[in-house]
């Protein structure tokens, strides 16, 4: 069965929005001030104060390994580590960017069910890394949501926050699907974050509906001094920052951020829901934001795929990932389930 669109890989995948587009549109009307001395990034980060409801410093960047790798090595010296969990995106898919920006920092993972660090194991290797000649721990680095698309509660990060304040870390959130972490708990941005301990939060856009443009937000100003040159340094400060920024400003006006959030997590859901169905398919992690994990055999999985379907293997040897976003219809959901049961 043909559809015009055969894409779960992923939510980078999907057109820009159309208030993004339309902003894009609205911007680039007449000339503006450049390097972010414009009337549209000062809004978005007076927006940005007011959704999270607290005085912070807020910075673009034009992608999400540069929002992390950069507020990671403004927190963490070179002879510190960051702890992360086995599976998250800075120690599987940054190409080293974390090590290289902090100039030598070490990734220390550590595991956990469903994509979450374990506080248990957390405990031991910072009770572990106490001599000099080990790095020594300066943050505790968590995704919100997960890599497996599962979302830490209030308490969970309180949690580790609480342990990162007893060893003196700091807490970095890596934000690349924040807006689906929030939209699954239906809570304030505040209660996720700076409210219970965490530094830093990279905020990503390109997956809910922006073309580019990350925002890394420090909710503790002590450390976000001079910030500003490290993201020039590294090639991230936008001349034209307005196209950036005015984006940002149509997503977070009238709450399209949570609405692009929202209904990518309930496909999420309903494409869970009607795969449960199939024979051969099993949901493999709990679907709280807008990834749907499944196992699949090798027919099934090469059948779909031959099909025309696009999606990655996430975890050897047969896990797979689908991703729902803004712009995913009930068309595509139920053109991929007919053609995953119609493989025998």
């Amino acid at each position: 069965m043909t559809v015009e669109h055969h894409e779960f890989a992923s939510d980078n995948t999907a057109p820009i929005c159309p208030e993004a587009w339309a902003a894009l549109q609205e911007a680039n009307t007449d000339y503006a001030a450049a390097y972010g001395e414009d009337r549209w990034t000062a809004r978005v980060y007076d927006r940005i104060r007011e959704i999270f409801e607290t005085d912070c410093d807020v910075y673009f960047v034009f992608t999400g390994t540069a929002a992390n790798a950069l507020a990671l090595a403004q927190v963490c010296q070179s002879f510190r580590s960051i702890i992360c969990h086995q599976n998250a995106h800075i120690q599987t898919d940054e190409c080293g960017a974390p090590e290289f920006f902090t100039g030598g920092s070490k990734l220390l993972p550590v595991g956990g069910g469903n994509g979450k660090i374990d506080i248990g194991q957390t405990k031991a290797l910072l009770i572990r890394q106490n001599d000099l000649h080990s790095h020594k721990p300066g943050v505790i680095s968590i995704a919100q949501a997960t890599e497996f698309g599962t979302v830490y509660t209030p308490d969970e990060i309180a949690a580790v926050a609480g342990l990162a304040r007893a060893y003196q870390l700091f807490v970095h959130m890596d934000g690349a699907r924040f807006a689906n972490a929030v939209a699954s708990l239906n809570c304030s941005p505040k209660t996720i974050t700076w409210e219970v301990g965490v530094d830093v939060l990279c905020f990503g856009g390109t997956k809910n509906g922006t073309g580019a443009g990350e925002l890394v937000i420090f909710f503790n100003k002590e450390v976000s001094r001079e910030f500003d040159y490290r993201t020039k340094q590294a090639g991230q400060l936008g001349s034209k920052m307005r196209f950036l920024a005015a984006s940002w400003i149509r997503l977070l006006t009238g709450d399209v951020w949570l609405r692009n959030a929202q209904h990518a997590n309930r496909a999420a859901r309903h494409l869970a829901r009607r795969l449960q169905s199939v024979p051969k398919v099993e949901i493999v992690f709990p679907v709280e934001a807008n990834a749907v994990f499944v196992r699949l055999d090798d027919q099934v999985a090469r059948g779909i795929q031959t099909g025309g379907w696009r999606f990655y293997k996430f975890i050897e040897p047969d896990v797979y990932r689908l991703m729902c976003s803004w712009s995913t219809t009930e068309e595509q959901i139920s053109h991929l389930v007919a053609d995953a049961a119609a493989i025998k």
